[in-house]
Parts: structure tokens; sequence; C-alpha cells
């Protein structure tokens, strides 16, 4: 099969300390031609797309692939950056393995996923959205600690160590920083205590659990969070347990909430849900269902390969979710 790869690839960026994650959702060269090569040694003629403009022209000039591998995550601060690149193709009337373009929108506004997800019956933690005003009386109804993250980002940009705060000043002073830097609403969220827990999923409606990782630190500093500095020194800081060793009972209450989620949401093809685990209730986080496919870091293939999935074997299943989608041959 003709398969082209749609990306959005990374690029330097400046130093800017911690806070230097303006291409942390992009991927690098290296997984772009890890995902190529794997895509090949299935049997596939493969051909890197990217995105954006460069896309088009190559659409509307050369011959159009049988199907297109999406992992672009598009450029800029909306809501609907990771939906362009489904609705170019849908225009086109190309195929393409993942969601749809909505899917895509609502899954990357953290506050319309929670909202979706909550009305399909699965645990959220309580949140308020700032959108510019601060609402002082609106964060006073939430219980402290709580975790304050940009809205509409992915890869857990402008999640660091101190987003978890403990009282209003505090809160009020990281939504300013946030708000001024991200240029969108910020979202605050009261912080669970609990398992830190990462599902992959692939399929349709009824989708299949490849596995669920659970991410754990090394060190005990105190509240953890899976942020920036955690996922950039990961060798060091984190011990990912794939699968993970949960009770029978956890297990089949996180794979069902993961179910009910992506159902709620309309996933396809794949996905990765996050949840914290506490008391044996599963609450939803948030989802990626452009999961990254890095071969070394990527969550999804961490989980994949500790429940026996070779790298080439998932990236099959996943053009096989949407072949069965689709009706391809």
């Amino acid at each position: 099969m003709r398969i082209g790869l749609t990306c959005t690839m990374r690029r330097d960026a400046a130093d800017d300390g911690v806070w230097n994650d303006a291409e942390e959702e992009f991927d690098s060269a290296d997984t772009v031609g890890r995902i190529a090569d794997g895509l090949a040694a299935l049997g596939h003629e493969v051909e890197v797309l990217g995105d954006g403009e460069a896309l088009m022209r190559r659409l509307l000039d050369g011959p159009r692939p049988e199907l297109v591998f999406n992992i672009a995550e598009g450029r800029g601060a909306s809501r609907n950056r990771e939906a362009w690149v489904p609705a170019l193709l849908e225009t086109m009337g190309i195929p393409y393995t993942g969601s749809d373009p909505l899917t895509l929108s609502v899954t990357l506004d953290k506050d319309v996923a929670k909202r979706l997800v909550d009305q399909g019956g699965v645990a959220t933690p309580r949140c308020v959205v700032v959108d510019g005003h601060i609402d002082v009386d609106a964060l006073a109804g939430l219980r402290f600690p709580v975790i304050v993250k940009p809205s509409f980002e992915g890869s857990s940009k402008g999640i660091v160590t101190r987003s978890v705060v403990e009282g209003p000043e505090a809160l009020v002073a990281l939504v300013t920083e946030l708000s001024g830097r991200y240029s969108q609403p910020v979202l605050c969220e009261e912080y669970i205590d609990g398992d830190e827990l990462t599902v992959g999923m692939v399929g349709g409606r009824d989708p299949r659990v490849l596995g669920i990782l659970r991410v754990i630190p090394r060190k005990n500093n105190g509240r953890f969070v899976y942020g920036l500095e955690m996922k950039r020194s990961w060798r060091e800081e984190i011990i990912y347990e794939a699968p993970a060793r949960l009770s029978v009972e956890d297990q089949a209450a996180v794979e069902a909430a993961a179910r009910r989620a992506w159902q709620a949401l309309g996933c396809r093809d794949v996905s990765r849900m996050d949840f914290r685990l506490r008391d044996g209730v599963p609450f939803f986080i948030e989802v990626n269902p452009l999961p990254g496919l890095s071969p070394e870091s990527g969550d999804i293939v961490l989980l994949s390969r500790g429940s026996g999935i070779p790298y080439e074997s998932l990236l099959e299943m996943i053009i096989n979710a949407a072949c069965t989608r689709l009706g391809l041959g």
C-alpha cells in the first residue's frame, strides 16, 4: 500500500529554561524516520509528507497516497490545530488513520474533553477554567492542592513540578503567569493523589486495550507531577511499570473507564488515556488521540512492549484498525 506519513517536525528552539517547550509536541526527525522504517518493514511504500502548506501543495501536485498515517500535531495555540490535517484530507477524499477533526479538537481542549467524559459516566477531577478575568470566588470552590495547566496543550507543555499549588495566592500567581505565556485559558484542577496510569487502545467502537502502564517516580519529593522535568529526564526520574501491577478489580475499573471515555469522545483507531487511580476510582485526566510513537520513550510504545507487542506490530494494528473502519483491503 502507498502510505503517506503526515507529521509535524521538531525545529531547534531558543533555550528558555524549563518553559522551553514550544516544540515539545512535535516529532524529531529520528522518530519520523523510525515510524517510516517500521511502516516500510510491513511492506508498505512510504512517503513523508509533513504538514501545513507543503502538505497541501504536495497533495495537489503529486500522486495521492492510498492511506495517510497521521501523526501531525499542527502549530500555534489554536485548540483546532490537531484537526487541520485530517480536515484537509477529508476535503480531498484521502483516507487516514486516527480520529476525525471533531474528536481531535475536543480532546485538545481539556475542559471540553472532561465534560464529555463526565457525561459518559467516568470520574473526572473538579476543575475551573480561567479565561482572562480571574474569578476568585469560582477558584475558591476548588479543594487544594490544585494543579494548574494550559487548556489547549499536549505533551505536558506548561506542566512542571511547581504546577501543583497549595493555596489561593500561589494559584492566582501561576494562572496569571500561564495566561501570559501560552495566550489561552488556564485549567485549574483538583489534584488527585494516586497512581499515574496510562492506557493504550486500538480499534473501533469496542476498542482493544493494549495494556496499562504505571508511571512511578524514583524519588519521593512530595506531590508527583508527570510533567516536563520528569519526561525529559525519565531515565533518571521514572520507573515505567508495564504492565502495571494492579489488582484484578482496579484493572477492570481502569479498562472500563478507558472504554467509556473512548466512546464518549468518539476516538478511533488509536488513543492513549491518562488516569489517576485513587481508592479504586480511576479519574480521567486527559486523552491523546495522536500518541507519541517514539520507539524509546513513547508511553503507548512502552506499554505495548510490556504486553509483548513489538513496535512494527503496533503500527500494523493501527493501520489494520483504520483499514477495517474504511473498508480498505
